[in-house]
């Protein structure tokens, strides 16, 4: 008799993110700046430090105190974690009931579902309108009649870049007996947070992440923030020694350079601003029927019966974005000055070309 994988994982296949060499990396919602020369030489006297022999600081206290320092937080209501993901799996898989319902939003994140699924928690979708946007009276309704344990979405949203307004996020939390998760990874880039009052709710947990703003998606480091409760909670249910020594003492030395991660947010901010309004130009010109939101993140949420098709004519150009088939719609992360207009012209290239074959 042979051993047979359970059906929930027997037909499941790895992430699989854009692999490869790209001259130009829009895809993953990655900052466009790496870390400067001097945050280098630091980061070398670190590693020469380190006793590699000793398991890393159960609790993260530095690397969390720097993070409330730059944020504005108590100590004792965050939780550091090995990226927002180890958090997104607890959530599901600890800290809810057995057979538990989770209502999430659609489009969002989707390893809000996956985690749910592996958990065995019943998922239900909250569709979002026509326009993309989130209709939070309708969530409301979503999680009251469903009686639902968790409810978790990302503000701003990945992939449609559009938020909710921090009043609604209030409204929400107060309007549910349900947990209540709020994915801030990418409200560093708006104004509409409510990080700061996470404990004062008893139902809210509040995900931050290191792989946006602030540029250190390779270190693998999230935060959760809530109430005490919630945080001892958290705490209890995580792997003992979650976060490695070296990404603990990076993290710390990054979120104590709060000018230089502001100054650097500012310009993924412009670059943003920039990237729009420059594919908002090509719509005009070139009378093109797409749809396209006042983005409030570090990207641009582009609907266009040409995604499919772009998407494939960009890589082919050594330009990488994120392509979503069922949405049929393209997610284009803000690069570089440079890497914004290589990737405009190329964008352009393509119309040309495309007008030109349809026209002979």
């Amino acid at each position: 008799m042979s051993y047979e994988l359970c059906e929930k994982v027997r037909s499941l296949e790895p992430y699989q993110p854009i692999t490869g060499e790209y001259r130009i990396r829009l895809d993953a919602n990655e900052s466009f700046f790496s870390m400067p020369e001097e945050l280098r030489e630091e980061f070398k006297a670190i590693v020469e430090s380190l006793d590699f022999n000793r398991y890393p600081d159960p609790m993260a206290r530095e690397l969390i105190a720097a993070f409330c320092d730059y944020y504005g937080l108590n100590p004792d209501t965050v939780t550091a974690t090995n990226g927002s993901d180890e958090m997104l799996y607890l959530l599901a898989s600890a800290m809810l009931p057995k057979n538990s319902t989770v209502v999430v939003t659609d489009p969002d994140f989707s390893m809000y579902q996956f985690y749910s699924f592996l958990s065995e928690n019943t998922v239900i979708p909250c569709r979002k309108n026509e326009l993309m946007a989130l209709d939070v009276e309708e969530l409301i309704r979503t999680v009251n009649d469903n009686q639902a344990d968790m409810v978790i979405f990302s503000n701003p949203c990945n992939p449609t870049g559009q938020g909710i307004s921090a009043e609604a996020a209030r409204r929400l939390v107060s309007s549910v007996k349900a947990l209540v998760v709020l994915d801030e990874a990418y409200m560093d880039f708006w104004d509409q947070s409510i990080l700061t009052e996470a404990t004062s709710y008893d139902n809210l947990i509040v995900l931050k992440t290191a792989s946006k703003a602030v540029g250190s998606a390779a270190l693998r480091l999230g935060f959760a923030v809530a109430n005490p409760t919630i945080t001892n909670a958290l705490r209890a249910v995580k792997s003992p020694y979650n976060v490695n020594t070296l990404t603990q003492r990076l993290g710390t030395c990054i979120y104590r350079h709060k000018d230089l991660l502001q100054e650097r947010c500012k310009a993924i901010v412009d670059s943003t601003r920039a990237l729009y309004e420059a594919f908002l130009k090509l719509q005009e010109t070139y009378q093109l029927s797409f749809d396209m939101a006042n983005p409030c993140a570090n990207f641009v949420f582009i609907r266009w019966n040409e995604a499919g098709s772009l998407f494939d004519y960009l890589l082919k150009q050594g330009i990488a974005v994120r392509y979503f088939k069922q949405a049929g719609a393209l997610r284009v992360t803000a690069g570089s000055l440079e890497e914004n207009a290589q990737l405009l012209q190329t964008v352009e290239k393509y119309i040309i070309e495309k007008t030109l074959s349809e026209n002979r």
